[in-house]
């Protein structure tokens, strides 16, 4: 028997199904959506390059965000094996951030974009996606009842986003948990970011009041170490204002 042989084949923590438009779709606790119906792979905000972004400003980030985003996402691609992969703005930090990914991420990508169909959708970040990249670049896409953008529209319905990068905030026995989200209606859904160095907006902000109907029907999963942890609109809490 080979090594190749012993090595167990690559798994995910358990992942928990969500309905947009009486579509199944299944989120998962490394922050992507899966649309088992059409094969796809959704991701929100790579945000590729912020930390060399930041260095040409003078803040001096670790500079391994990219590796570590990129490794993440190739992980998953491959245990998930989809036919489409659907990025939803806000892939690279700043216009020129694809000029300055190393010779191994670019390799991540272009690897990844021979095994699957690959679609950039634009960004405020990043509103014209690198030539120098393969894949379909498009403000937005429509498949079936769903359409996906990077930044969510008030009214909108069958749609899935990004830009926000939610998280939420709980009590727990001893002391509040803070974690990136999804957060959807039933209507529609908005992912958390995948980027390695993106922060998070509290789902309790205003922003997100103006695009969710009532509290009731809005639907909390937040992002745990193995699985994903569903909570109500009403469980969440708000981030302590700073002085």
């Amino acid at each position: 028997m080979t090594l190749a042989e012993n090595t167990p084949e690559p798994t995910l923590p358990q992942g928990t199904e969500l309905t947009l438009m009486g579509e199944t779709f299944i989120a998962h606790p490394d922050g992507v959506l899966y649309w088992p119906g059409e094969a796809t792979l959704i991701v929100a905000d790579l945000h590729l390059e912020k930390g060399s972004s930041f260095a040409r400003r003078g803040t001096f980030l670790p500079p391994y965000d990219s590796r570590i985003t990129l490794d993440r996402l190739a992980r998953l691609a491959e245990v998930l094996r989809p036919d489409r992969l659907i990025a939803l703005g806000d892939s690279f930090h700043d216009v020129e951030a694809a000029n300055r990914l190393g010779t191994k991420d670019c390799a991540t990508i272009m690897r990844l974009q021979q095994s699957c169909e690959w679609i950039w959708i634009s960004g405020n970040h990043d509103p014209h996606p690198p030539l120098e990249l393969d894949g379909h670049a498009c403000d937005e896409l429509s498949i079936g009842p769903i359409s996906f953008r990077h930044e969510p529209l008030p009214g909108a319905k069958g749609e899935i986003a990004g830009h926000l990068h939610p998280c939420s905030k709980v009590r727990g026995r001893a002391r509040s948990v803070r974690r990136p989200c999804f957060i959807e209606d039933g209507d529609r859904a908005i992912l958390p970011a995948f980027g390695a160095l993106t922060g998070g907006l509290n789902i309790c902000d205003d922003a997100f009041t103006t695009l969710f109907g009532a509290p009731d029907r809005v639907r909390i999963h937040m992002l745990g170490d193995q699985q994903i942890y569903s909570v109500g609109r009403h469980d969440c809490r708000p981030d302590a204002r700073r002085a």
